[in-house]
């Protein structure tokens, strides 16, 4: 049984608030203990990048060697994932282009992200379901609900659990997006002048790669993985069109296609990569000056709530002042 003081002291508003204050102060302390402790993250990223492109190479030679065409380069799962989803047979209702694009646009390549998705959207909707009873039915608030509020409430709640996961791969996505999004008019910019200065472009992806893991890891992620695939696989096209299609950013999207046409019609890479260098740093400005315009509809509110009332206590608090001494 369920010890309900202990339960009850718990959910007091003083417990709970010490517990807010208790994370925030740890919270506080890890923010500024971690950047002592954090090892190279830009390092350890660019060669683990690296190993990927060897076993890629590798898994190419072996391939060729037993006359296969193509390899997919798998990742294992953690076991028990692994064996709860292949024993319900989850993974094959699951599986479908739209879910493989969307995790690689996460940055989430290979099996064993497949799996973990899929897992997780059948454990979270019984996990959220059995929280949100446990605190309908353990707490005091639950006298006041009925018992079929509280079962909607539940079921409700476990619907929200089963989108769970996609929320989270969603807003990983989004995140990336921005990041890349921001950098990439730079590793343009670089990507044009190493090709002008005699690189192949193999060479110039990796050289960015590296120059611009300190802007952007994921965006430096992307153009290893794309270095790896340049040297592996049979077309060029077909690497250009996975950087598009792994990303998801418009930008990166074009500059894949110029890319793929510059290999189909032998236009000049260099021709190709001024103009779309060119657009980006245009389209740059743009959104610069489109956010400079938003910007007083957005002051307005705060100009009138924070700003006026001071204004007006300055100006008129000497004359109220005065005007008391008569009364």
């Amino acid at each position: 049984m369920i010890d309900t003081e202990f339960i009850n002291f718990i959910f007091k508003t003083e417990t709970l608030v010490t517990i807010v204050a208790s994370l925030g102060v740890f919270a506080t302390v890890v923010t500024f203990i971690i950047p002592f402790l954090e090892i190279d993250r830009t390092s350890n990223r660019i060669r683990a990048m690296a190993i990927e492109r060897n076993k890629m190479l590798s898994a190419r030679l072996k391939a060729s060697k037993n006359g296969t065409e193509s390899v997919l380069i798998r990742h294992n799962a953690h076991g028990f994932m692994r064996d709860v989803v292949d024993k319900f047979n989850l993974k094959a209702k699951f599986e479908n282009d739209e879910l493989i694009n969307q995790l690689k646009m996460a940055g989430l390549h290979g099996q064993a992200p497949i799996y973990c998705f899929v897992f997780f959207r059948m454990i979270m909707p019984p996990i959220v379901m059995i929280a949100a009873l446990f605190y309908l039915f353990a707490t005091e608030s639950s006298e006041k609900y009925s018992l079929i509020t509280k079962l909607f409430i539940a079921a409700i709640s476990g619907a929200f659990g089963y989108y769970l996961p996609n929320i989270f791969i969603k807003n990983r996505i989004q995140k990336r997006k921005n990041s890349i999004k921001h950098v990439f008019p730079d590793a343009l910019d670089m990507l044009l002048i190493c090709v002008q200065s005699g690189m192949s472009i193999e060479a110039a992806f990796g050289r960015v790669a590296k120059e611009i893991s300190t802007q952007s890891l994921e965006l430096s992620e992307e153009l290893s993985l794309t270095t790896a695939e340049l040297a592996y696989l049979p077309e060029r096209k077909q690497a250009y069109k996975n950087l598009g299609i792994r990303t998801g950013v418009d930008t990166v999207q074009a500059t894949a296609t110029a890319l793929v046409q510059s290999e189909n019609y032998g236009t000049p890479v260099g021709q190709a990569l001024r103009v779309l260098a060119k657009e980006n740093r245009d389209l740059r400005i743009t959104e610069a000056e489109k956010k400079a315009a938003a910007l007083p509809p957005k002051l307005t509110v705060p100009m009138i709530v924070f700003f006026l009332p001071g204004l007006f206590v300055i100006i008129i608090g000497p004359a109220i002042i005065s005007l008391m001494k008569y009364f």
